[in-house]
């Protein structure tokens, strides 16, 4: 049986060149481009609009140039870079010396060379005055979406000065180099530097969370009390940036747990005995080297009163989950952007993706839970920035944990979701939406994780029952503006009342708290599609609990052009 005979020529009756038959299999049509840049704040409606808002529009300019720079390819690069490459880490050098040397990337010494020279770490400190914790928690929101897990040792640095700050001798030495707006990356001791990170170790193997059980030890020197020296011993099961400047940490003397600055060298130049034992193999955070330690006589200060170690540290813990609602919320307006962009730029069945009734549905909702945690978290640094107003410091001391629990909970399927609307080019590693979903976990585990968040909430409303006022007072200003709403926050201010299993209904009290004022925010301050759909779809019961359940009657395209970043 003869062969059929291969064709060699074209329709119009022209040669074939055999190597372009052979190779040229297809055309590669309705893939849409990479999302790179564009100016992620000026892209960002809702950002914008949140950043005046809250009072911080003279810093538009500031925004608008670090926006910029975060959506440039060669800064989306240096993110997937800092993941690609874990750090590493050696004890000893070639001759023996204990060296606890974690190496990293020069992408990542990039990036946190970036958010130090712009003052992530700094600005709220040096420039005090209104809108500037709205500004830096912009240009954080902003930085977080290139790359999360280099904020850590950020974060951290920007938390310390508040509880530094309570002992005024050590401030005086250290203060200065931390606010700093520069980076010095070397391993070498603080005298030698200009600028110095600061990084926390609370946490031990048999205590996690109730830190109260730790048993690190510490050991005057020679006088005993605030601000004087003493050695530590003991251990600790997660220091995430090992190669901070220094540490602040819990550790026991004989009136309490007590709180004290760690360096990691002595003022002699000799290194201070606490040792690495190992660096965490993480799930996510891939950047981020985070650590368990040793510590072996280690010297350190005391930072506060002795016996009062948590409530000194928890001015750092409390802006460190400040820091985890902005780098969630962030994760969230990320994954938007991605999913948008693909959707209006990729067809199937004979339509864009992004005008097709579910796909819209399901995009609109993802919007609304970004928008919704973004008009929380700049809400919250608005009351930050003026804690000298009653209203203000009752409002951040419960919307704090409350925010934090929720904002950060409710990342991890809004990830995956994201990830499903791009497909499954949207699981390859190529794809910067692995890392999304990877990183959207820890926020809500770390820096106190959701049962923690909640039972601070409700220690709060016992400690000072003036917050859950100043919070009701609040979400109040809404009232009159939809019914759903009104409904809404009458039955929870009404399940208030009965407070006989108080802690077994945490949760869902403090679900609905979230919700209210997200709810609030939305109708008072918002877009009237979005804060309509919000109240559609959260307030009332549906049924469905998934992304996607947008009931009829909202106005999903007009929702899906504003969140949706045009890329030229």
């Amino acid at each position: 049986m003869n062969n059929p005979q291969r064709n060699t020529t074209d329709h119009t009756g022209a040669p074939l060149q055999r190597d372009r038959y052979l190779s040229a299999t297809h055309e590669v049509i309705n893939q849409p481009k990479a999302l790179e840049n564009y100016n992620l704040y000026e892209q960002d409606t809702a950002l914008r609009e949140a950043v005046i808002r809250e009072g911080a529009s003279h810093a538009h300019h500031d925004l608008s140039q670090f926006g910029a720079w975060a959506g440039k390819a060669e800064t989306i690069e240096l993110g997937n870079l800092a993941n690609a490459n874990k750090p590493s880490f050696r004890t000893h050098d070639r001759y023996g010396h204990r060296i606890d040397e974690v190496s990293f990337h020069p992408a990542y010494h990039e990036l946190m060379g970036v958010a130090l020279e712009n003052g992530l770490h700094s600005s709220p400190w040096t420039n005090p005055g209104p809108g500037a914790h709205v500004a830096r928690a912009a240009k954080y929101y902003l930085h977080s979406q290139v790359e999360a897990a280099h904020c850590c040792p950020i974060t951290m640095t920007f938390a310390a000065v508040p509880s530094i700050r309570n002992q005024p001798e050590l401030a005086t030495i250290w203060e200065q180099k931390i606010l700093t707006n520069e980076y010095d990356a070397r391993n070498v001791p603080d005298s030698e530097k200009r600028a110095v990170t600061i990084g926390m170790a609370m946490t031990e193997k048999q205590g996690g969370s109730d830190v109260r059980a730790n048993t690190t030890r510490a050991y005057a020197v020679g006088q005993e009390g605030p601000g004087q020296a003493y050695e530590l011993v003991g251990h600790k099961w997660f220091v995430s940036a090992p190669m901070c400047d220094a540490f602040l940490v819990l550790a026991q003397t004989a009136n309490g747990l007590s709180c004290f600055l760690m360096p990691r060298w002595r003022p002699d130049g000799t290194k201070n005995p606490w040792q690495v034992q190992q660096l965490k193999n993480k799930m996510g955070n891939v950047a981020n080297a985070s650590s368990e330690v040793e510590i072996r006589g280690a010297l350190a200060w005391m930072v506060g009163e002795e016996g009062r170690g948590v409530p000194t540290i928890i001015e750092m813990v409390a802006m460190t989950r400040f820091d985890c609602m902005i780098g969630s919320a962030a994760g969230m307006r990320q994954a938007v952007a991605q999913a948008t962009h693909h959707c209006h730029n990729r067809s199937a069945f004979g339509a864009t993706l992004s005008d097709q009734p579910l796909m819209q549905n399901v995009l609109a909702d993802l919007i609304i839970e970004n928008e919704a945690a973004l008009a929380y978290t700049l809400r919250v640094a608005r009351a930050m920035d003026n804690q000298d107003n009653k209203h203000e410091r009752l409002l951040a001391r419960l919307a704090t944990p409350v925010g934090k629990y929720w904002i950060c909970k409710r990342t991890p399927n809004h990830a995956y979701e994201a990830m499903e609307c791009i497909g499954g080019s949207g699981v390859m590693e190529d794809c910067i939406m692995p890392r999304l979903f990877r990183e959207s976990p820890v926020n809500a585990i770390w820096e106190g994780s959701g049962n923690v968040q909640c039972l601070d909430t409700l220690r709060a409303i016992q400690k000072e029952p003036e917050t859950l006022d100043a919070f009701f007072k609040e979400a109040a200003e809404a009232k009159g503006t939809d019914r759903r709403f009104d409904q809404f926050l009458a039955q929870l201010q009404h399940d208030f009342a009965d407070i006989s299993d108080f802690q077994y209904r945490a949760r869902n009290l403090v679900d609905r708290m979230a919700l209210t004022m997200q709810g609030s925010l939305l109708l008072r301050f918002g877009d009237k599609d979005v804060a309509d759909a919000f109240c559609a779809s959260r307030l009332q019961n549906n049924g469905g609990m998934n992304y996607g359940n947008l009931p009829s009657g909202t106005n999903p395209t007009a929702i899906i052009k504003r969140a949706t970043p045009v890329v030229g």
